[in-house]
């Protein structure tokens, strides 16, 4: 199926959304079609209306997330920050909506959470699951003296020097790693493990910039980056596997390891990016214990998570296995639809269980089928607009579904994966197939684009 009526729809401008940072009594707030509601229902009575207010941070345009099948709207009044390309994917039954240029930006979302607070007393809980917005929700909890995972709980997640110490510490392999404040930390770590080796930044997503340096000569590149805390690492070349799941606090829930196709640094220099997921068993055998010792390392309560391991292999043919880093969330591009649709299972509601102080319960199916997904970039730096694109609707096993923009239509320039070429998802019996699948959707499908200035 091509899935494409969410992505680019776009929810009109309504005079009735309520800016940020303005103290309203009553409103008229939009919905995610845009149509204004009759005056007054969403009048603020906090004298009276004692239902739990759940402040969400939100950014997807796509329906990643089913707000509405984790929180009951009626019980609670859901309010939602969110961006202008996160509209078509509002529950209609929110209770209010602020919108904002960025939902990374703590100012403007301090102001937006300030104008909900003003309508609906003060949140009982904040969610984001986005990672970008995970630093953002933290700082709210903070601000608000709220219960959910503070700035400093959230370190070992997001500053990436913090979390290979937390599981070094815990005895699970990671390559050699330091902090890298300066070209000479940079020099001096690679003068002790070797060249190359890799640099980016302490609380980067994405793999925004991220740099391999293979020489000394090469060390001139940091002085053209922004500054920021970064890392330096070892390199290994070992190939690169993303693992999701549930940890339970004690032992892994539902969990799926995926070999990628090309890797995330890859795609930021125009190669496709997708992944597979993994069937050898001997191999997930020594994942899933690998995986336990790092979800345990990270936290003793429940999480789900978003991992990334390097698999190679050790002289006696044994998987040779190393950590590279975890993410406190559902995993980007297509994870959480081929979770959905391919595992019957939703890893979002794991994570809202989480951030609402629930226990987390998921049921695995009884027999687990193989998917996979593939994203396209676009061929010129976005924004640009798309000229030509085909869904591959004709191609034999092809994918299960696609998210193919239309002529005409501009990709927004943002981050993450979400507003790229083309998306698609896949599903059959086994890795075999689907990577073969994969690799004749990249060969085949066409986009052509052209910059906006």
């Amino acid at each position: 199926m091509t899935h494409n009526p969410k992505p680019y729809r776009t929810a009109p401008r309504d005079p009735a959304t309520v800016p940020a940072g303005i103290p309203v009594e009553d409103t008229a707030c939009t919905s995610r079609t845009g149509q204004r509601r009759a005056p007054g229902t969403t009048t603020h009575h906090a004298a009276v209306d004692t239902r739990p207010h759940i402040l969400v941070v939100h950014r997807w345009r796509d329906e990643h997330a089913l707000y509405e099948n984790y929180i009951d709207h009626t019980t609670h009044r859901v309010t939602y920050v969110t961006t202008e390309l996160g509209w078509s994917s509002l529950p209609p039954a929110a209770a209010g909506v602020v919108e904002v240029t960025a939902t990374d930006d703590f100012g403007q979302v301090g102001a937006a959470a300030a104008t909900l607070t003003a309508l609906f007393g003060a949140p009982d809980r904040v969610v984001a699951l986005n990672e970008g917005d995970l630093d953002t929700a933290a700082g709210l909890r903070a601000r608000l003296g709220l219960p959910g995972q503070s700035p400093k709980d959230l370190a070992r997640f997001r500053d990436k020097l913090v979390m290979c110490e937390t599981v070094s510490a815990a005895g699970v392999r990671t390559p050699a790693f330091a902090d890298a404040p300066d070209a000479a930390a940079v020099r001096a770590f690679a003068d002790s493990h070797g060249w190359p080796v890799i640099v980016k930044p302490r609380r980067g997503t994405a793999s925004r910039g991220v740099l391999r340096i293979d020489s000394p000569a090469g060390l001139s590149a940091l002085d053209e980056l922004p500054g920021e805390d970064r890392l330096v690492q070892e390199f290994c070349a070992d190939r690169i596997y993303h693992i999701d799941g549930l940890w339970s606090g004690g032992r892994l829930g539902p969990w799926r390891a995926s070999r990628y196709v090309n890797s995330c640094a890859d795609f930021t220099t125009g190669a496709v990016l997708g992944s597979a997921e993994e069937d050898d068993p001997q191999l997930l055998d020594a994942l899933g214990e690998f995986t336990a010792s790092i979800a345990g390392a990270l936290s003793a309560e429940p999480w789900v998570f978003h991992l990334e391991v390097f698999v190679g292999t050790g002289p006696d043919g044994r998987p040779n296995l190393h950590f590279l880093e975890a993410g406190y969330r559902v995993g980007g591009a297509e994870i959480p639809f081929v979770w959905r649709e391919v595992h019957g299972i939703d890893l979002m509601a794991a994570a809202v269980d989480v951030q609402l102080g629930r226990r987390p319960t998921l049921a695995e199916p009884k027999t687990w089928r193989t998917g996979g997904w593939l994203l396209v970039p676009t061929p010129v730096p976005a924004p640009c607009r798309v000229i030509a694109a085909e869904p591959l609707t004709e191609l034999v096993d092809g994918p299960y579904a696609q998210v193919v923009p239309p002529a005409g239509y501009v990709v927004p320039r943002t981050g993450g994966y979400e507003h790229v070429g083309a998306r698609f998802r896949f599903r059959s019996l086994c890795t075999r197939e689907v990577e073969s699948a994969i690799a004749k959707a990249a060969a085949e499908f066409r986009l052509e684009c052209t910059a906006v200035s």
